[in-house]
């Protein structure tokens, strides 16, 4: 069988436009044929016009109806993905404001991958030992852990009934730009938003949109911020109004989760270890552990070794904590089933079967006779723990 050369598609090859087998990825992942460039030079130069068309055809491919074929609320905003199956009763409200602009001395001192999406040096240092921190190093870590905190305490105390997960974006987007720091999220691997806001069966990584929050809702507030070449990343869930039992059972069981594996953490201590803590608390109070997104590496660089660190018992996560490393513990805990779906915007994770989640996290540090807590905030009276 023989194989047909497609010319460059570059419109200023600078080749003549030969016979070409170098084909977009993304492209051939999506169906789009014919995206072929006679070398990385024009492929760089040109597939960038491509990256609407990609969301067009994605759109497509996830059955997305056009905006003309949806259908609009009054106030002029719709749920994207209407054929979609959703396993909750939550639904997206669009459309998305603009990505929110950054100043430019920021920007200047910002992650690889605040113009392209593409964390570089993440990818480049994949598999390399753990990044053990100087005593300079860990108080920039402190510095910027501090600052995420009050951010994520800005925001927190702006939760009521009728914000909007989007207005929830803006509160933190500014007072990280006021911080002098950069919103790690936005722009991560595409992600449009500086914070994630995780609500009711949502696990992880929702997008703030134009939905507004209901009395009895819970939301997830997950804040990072970049800072003199260093990432900080905490979360936590809380109520919106009065919430039920079960809601508020499921916030303090995951609160638990993670102080009790925090206790843990100290030089010699086993990461696999730490699902085996967190998993029966979870039991013990009627939930189960999300298995598919764990902990991190957290440093220089926003998710870096150790890449995964479980919260399930039974894993089998490979390394020792060891003074001077910074990771993350951030349970997902779900009154249902722990498994999980993602909605087509390729970033929202709901639970399987539409019952609620919650979720906290905290940045440590292991020093030479423990742990710290580098994010460490006030203790939360809405939670009912010693």
């Amino acid at each position: 069988m023989s194989v047909v050369a497609i010319s460059c598609q570059s419109s200023n090859c600078p080749n003549g436009n030969p016979a070409s087998r170098l084909e977009c990825p993304t492209c051939n992942k999506l169906g789009i044929k014919g995206s072929f460039f006679c070398g990385q030079d024009c492929f760089k130069a040109n597939c960038n016009h491509a990256k609407k068309t990609h969301k067009i055809i994605h759109d497509i491919a996830t059955k997305k109806p056009p905006l003309d074929e949806r259908k609009l609320n009054e106030d002029g905003t719709f749920n994207p993905f209407g054929t979609f199956k959703f396993t909750g009763t939550l639904r997206p409200v669009y459309p998305l404001s603009p990505r929110r602009e950054v100043p430019q001395h920021i920007l200047d001192n910002a992650p690889d991958y605040v113009n392209d999406g593409v964390p570089t040096w993440e990818n480049r240092r994949a598999g390399q030992p753990a990044k053990i921190l100087t005593n300079e190093e860990q108080q920039t870590m402190r510095s910027v852990c501090k600052l995420a905190r009050e951010v994520l305490d800005i925001a927190a105390a702006a939760i009521r009934p009728g914000i909007t997960t989007d207005e929830i974006d803006a509160i933190v987007h500014s007072a990280t730009i006021e911080r002098g720091a950069y919103p790690s999220p936005l722009n991560y691997r595409n992600f449009p938003k500086s914070v994630c806001t995780s609500v009711n069966e949502v696990i992880c990584h929702g997008i703030p949109d134009q939905r507004k929050l209901q009395e009895g809702d819970i939301i997830n507030i997950d804040v990072s911020c970049y800072k003199n070449g260093f990432h900080a990343d905490l979360n936590e869930t809380y109520p919106v109004g009065c919430v039920d039992d079960d809601s508020q059972r499921l916030m303090r069981t995951a609160r638990k989760c993670l102080d009790e594996a925090i206790k843990l953490c100290k030089p010699g201590a086993l990461f696999r270890d730490i699902g085996k803590t967190i998993e029966p608390i979870a039991r013990q109070n009627g939930c189960s552990v999300v298995r598919t997104y764990g902990g991190h590496g957290i440093n220089d660089l926003f998710h870096t070794v150790p890449t995964f660190v479980p919260h399930y018992a039974k894993n089998k996560a490979a390394g020792t904590m060891r003074p001077g490393m910074t990771f993350t513990i951030e349970p997902m805990i779900n009154l249902g089933h722990w498994d999980l779906e993602h909605w087509p915007d390729d970033w929202t994770a709901v639970t399987i079967d539409g019952k609620r989640s919650a979720q906290f996290e905290e940045t440590l540090l292991i020093t030479d006779t423990g742990v710290e807590i580098l994010t460490k905030g006030a203790p939360r009276e809405d939670l009912g723990l010693e």
